[in-house]
């Protein structure tokens, strides 16, 4: 039985093989079909057959939206550092730093300017790659400062949002950026200047609590998740079963949250609508209410009524 012992293997051992094609195809989670990336990409990251919305990275969607794909960066230096010296797994830095390497980007925000169909605009991006998007101090002031600069300029401004909320490793000065940003964009609607968000999913926690919701026009991709605190959370809280759908882009339309569900592709076509009509120079009166008249030596109306009221095209919505 001395074979039985033979310590030589009677096969050669077997190469590791890679398939050529190996990361190049994706399973899409609605249809369950699978995409080749290239034809994805070409398709603006919307699954061909049940027109599923993957997420794209925010230099993408600033690619997709404006004149030739170009605009300028701005405050791209910007960089959030450790207030708290926070670690949970692993130090708050060692995040940063990571991200960046990963992304490319500084934060998880980057401020533009360029043109959509000719017209000057402020754009705001998220990258949700960046811890989830979180909205931090360089956040809030990225976005305080393209409020206060569109205000300026009298240049629409435009915010894609992509963000799991405040960042919580900055803490109390995260929450701050809350009401920072609202401020901002306070006095941008004041100078009569417009501001249209864009919700993507996810959209959820303290971004969706401030800035996502304060658009003149709050619109949505298709089937995003829009939200404050998450499905499980809100059934753990109040012990019932949530309805389907409960937190999608759809939903919030059906009860009043959004203005409008827009595809991907026709997202660039109806924003440069949208900007024409709440950008208009001229105001267009839409209703104007008459008094009537009263008789022929009847009483003089109320002088202490309050002054005929006129809705324009350019009233805030």
């Amino acid at each position: 039985m001395s074979w039985f012992r033979r310590e030589d293997k009677l096969l050669p051992p077997v190469p590791d093989k890679r398939v050529r094609t190996e990361g190049l195809w994706l399973k899409c989670e609605g249809c369950r079909s699978i995409i080749w990336k290239k034809d994805l990409a070409e398709n603006l990251n919307v699954c061909p057959r049940c027109q599923r919305h993957f997420r794209m990275s925010a230099r993408e969607r600033l690619a997709m939206l404006l004149d030739d794909g170009g605009y300028e960066e701005l405050d791209a230096q910007l960089a959030s550092t450790d207030p708290l010296a926070f670690v949970d797994l692993k130090p708050y830095a060692e995040r940063l730093r990571q991200a960046q390497e990963t992304t490319g980007m500084a934060d998880a925000l980057i401020w533009a300017r360029g043109r959509l169909e000719g017209r000057p605009v402020g754009v705001c991006a998220m990258e949700y790659g960046f811890i989830g998007g979180s909205m931090g101090a360089v956040v809030g002031e990225k976005i305080a400062r393209a409020a206060e600069a569109a205000a300026e300029r009298r240049e629409p401004l435009i915010i894609l949002s992509a963000s799991g909320g405040a960042r919580m490793m900055e803490g109390a000065v995260s929450l701050m950026q809350m009401g920072k940003i609202a401020v901002a964009l306070a006095r941008l609607d004041d100078a009569g200047v417009p501001f249209i968000s864009v919700l993507t999913d996810p959209t959820t926690g303290g971004v969706t609590a401030s800035f996502a919701m304060l658009g003149d026009l709050n619109i949505a991709e298709p089937g995003a998740l829009i939200g404050f605190a998450g499905p499980r959370v809100i059934e753990q809280t109040i012990r019932q079963k949530l309805p389907p759908g409960f937190q999608r882009s759809e939903f919030l339309l059906e009860h009043g949250m959004l203005d409008a569900i827009v595809p991907r592709k026709e997202l660039r076509a109806w924003l440069a609508r949208a900007l024409a009509f709440l950008a208009a120079p001229e105001r267009v009166p839409l209703v104007q209410w008459i008094p009537d008249r009263a008789p022929q030596g009847g009483p003089e109306p109320d002088a202490g009524r309050a002054p005929d009221r006129v809705l324009d095209a350019r009233s805030r919505l």
